[in-house]
């Protein structure tokens, strides 16, 4: 079998954070009853006229700077004709002649090193509305709630040759877009996605082989999978001698497989031309620098602050800067404690486990830095221990209670009075004289059991510096 190697290149369309649609006022908010944010210009009815959100322009401009492109100070809109249930006007406006942001890069890392990918344009559209598709009635039903929310589409050129490089990609531009607050970015809801385009050829040629364009990837296991059955298969076809056909391609990640949706078009089959009913937008450097100088503090920066102004190490700081949403969580309470590294320590270990166990996106941690901070101060000054304080961050975590309130309440204070801990201790001894004496065989493991012991009988709010100490003496 011939050796063969892989190139990817991404469509990406990321819905803009923008209160209300591209060419009308009606809500981009997500989950609304089924054509309920529709009007007369997003739903297509003749005679109705577009009308550019300023917001739509400045958000691409500012993921183009971000992103080292070039702006197109002088724009167009063009009109995208295809007829499909979900497209109400029967064409879509979008760019392609002169799109806002072209010829840029950004830089990845993955377990290879470090590498450069290429991003050919960057250019503004209208999303399409959502079809649904109802497999016991047969049926596909529409909402156009989605009709007119502004899109960007991230275009790169195909530098891509591995799952785990589009994985890198797409976390990169995912950081940028949400620390410029120009979108949520949330796969599962539809605000992020990615068309994979992806052919094969035999290492060494110069040659591109035949790309298909696989859609309906809404997760970065469904993307890294579609991509590793894609090229299994192209390279099955080649094998036997069978010619691999350019078309778009559906995955569905229940069967883990691809099936043809339709033949791949090129530009000239969506018979484009000029949007008649929008002027050209005219971007100046004065709007340019503005917009750069109003961009927020991005991920590499935040990176490297981190670990010179908290003195946090390398990883510590990725993992909190991963997302902007827990760098933002991870300062506000940094601030009100000052205990950087205590504060990182509970949001890496007990935050993120929670996160994990409640199958939570990073994005939805609601609780106040606030409480967070008064926990924090609450265990370091031994009002509550170790073991009480994870359990009252849980409840923080679930239901952003007052945690100095609730230990009160509840009577979680630790126990710091150590003649009341010493004639518990006393008892503990007297009732495991086994443990005592293979303590003093030297078996440090029978220290340990009755320390556990102790803090059992005062069900866990014993300060455990107290009790060693007071056991040590009595053994």
């Amino acid at each position: 079998m011939k050796n063969y190697e892989t190139v990817i290149g991404l469509e990406v369309h990321v819905e803009l954070a923008t209160k209300t649609k591209i060419f009308c006022s009606c809500s981009t908010q997500f989950g609304g009853a089924p054509n309920s944010h529709t009007c007369p210009v997003c739903t297509g009815q003749p005679g109705s006229l577009p009308v550019l959100n300023k917001q739509v322009v400045e958000y691409a401009v500012a993921v183009g700077l971000a992103t080292n492109c070039t702006i197109t100070q002088y724009s167009k809109f063009d009109r995208k004709n295809y007829f499909y249930p979900d497209n109400p006007q029967n064409y879509q406006i979008s760019q392609l002649y002169l799109p806002i942001c072209r010829n840029g890069s950004v830089e990845i890392e993955t377990a290879s090193g470090k590498k450069n990918v290429r991003i050919h344009e960057i250019h503004m559209e209208e999303d399409a509305g959502k079809l649904v598709h109802d497999e016991w009635e047969d049926v596909s039903i529409v909402d156009y709630n989605r009709s007119g929310v502004p899109l960007i589409e991230i275009v790169s050129e195909p530098d891509m040759r591995s799952a785990e490089e589009v994985i890198a990609y797409l976390e990169t531009l995912r950081q940028t877009i949400q620390y410029l607050g120009a979108s949520d970015c949330k796969l599962n809801e539809g605000s992020m996605r990615a068309d994979v385009n992806l052919s094969v050829r035999e290492v060494g040629s110069k040659k591109f082989g035949t790309r298909t364009e696989m859609k309906n990837l809404n997760s970065f296991k469904a993307i890294a999978h579609a991509i590793e059955g894609e090229r299994q298969r192209q390279i099955e076809l080649l094998e036997m001698g069978r010619k691999v056909v350019q078309e778009t391609r559906r995955w569905d990640d229940n069967k883990e497989s691809s099936h043809a949706m339709r033949s791949k078009e090129d530009a000239q089959d969506y018979r484009y031309f000029p949007e008649p009913d929008l002027v050209p937008i005219v971007i100046s450097d004065e709007w340019i620098a503005n917009i750069k100088a109003s961009q927020p503090e991005l991920r590499p920066q935040k990176l490297e602050r981190y670990k010179k102004e908290y003195g946090l190490p390398d990883y510590d700081a990725r993992i909190l800067t991963e997302s902007k949403h827990m760098a933002d969580l991870f300062e506000a309470t940094t601030k009100i404690c000052q205990k950087p590294k205590k504060v990182s320590n509970w949001l890496m270990v007990e935050c993120m486990r929670l996160v994990k166990d409640q199958d939570m996106d990073v994005e939805d941690i609601s609780f106040s830095p606030v409480h967070l901070a008064k926990l924090i101060d609450l265990a370091e000054e031994g009002v509550i221990t170790g073991n009480v304080a994870k359990d009252v961050f849980e409840k923080i975590f679930k239901e952003d209670i007052e945690p100095e309130a609730y230990v009160k309440e509840h009577g979680l204070m630790s126990m710091n009075d150590e003649a009341e801990l010493k004639a518990t201790i006393e008892q503990v001894v007297a009732a495991n004289p086994q443990a005592v004496e293979d303590y003093h065989n030297g078996k440090e493991k029978a220290f340990a059991s009755l320390v556990g012991q102790t803090m059992r009988a005062t069900k866990g709010k014993a300060n455990p510096a107290i009790v060693n100490k007071i056991l040590k003496e009595l053994l």
